[in-house]
């Protein structure tokens, strides 16, 4: 199955990274590696997480975030990468 990033999953990625990173120098590289980790578990488990205002939500194994997902035809598209720690309406508006 084909992974394909909306523009703004790919900005919610580029501010994890630069959350992280501000933290602890490196801490933005292993974020992204992990959340790369999961995307591309993807491939194979695409389908089966449960569904969040109306997208597959796959928590990601070492961050406190979610991957928000669409499976259409044999393409999955991620349309956002969202703090869990987040208030969520402030994520029911962001998909909405």
């Amino acid at each position: 199955m084909k992974i394909e990033l909306h523009p703004d999953a790919e900005t919610d990625l580029v501010d994890g990274f630069a959350f992280y990173d501000a933290q602890q120098a490196g801490l933005g590289d292993y974020f992204v590696d992990s959340l790369l980790a999961d995307l591309e578990s993807l491939q194979i488990y695409a389908g089966i997480h449960p569904i969040h205002f109306g997208f597959n939500r796959l928590l990601a194994k070492r961050f406190p975030f979610a991957l928000y997902y669409r499976v259409e035809n044999d393409v999955v598209r991620v349309y956002a990468v969202l703090d869990c720690r987040r208030d969520p309406a402030v994520t029911h508006e962001r998909l909405g």
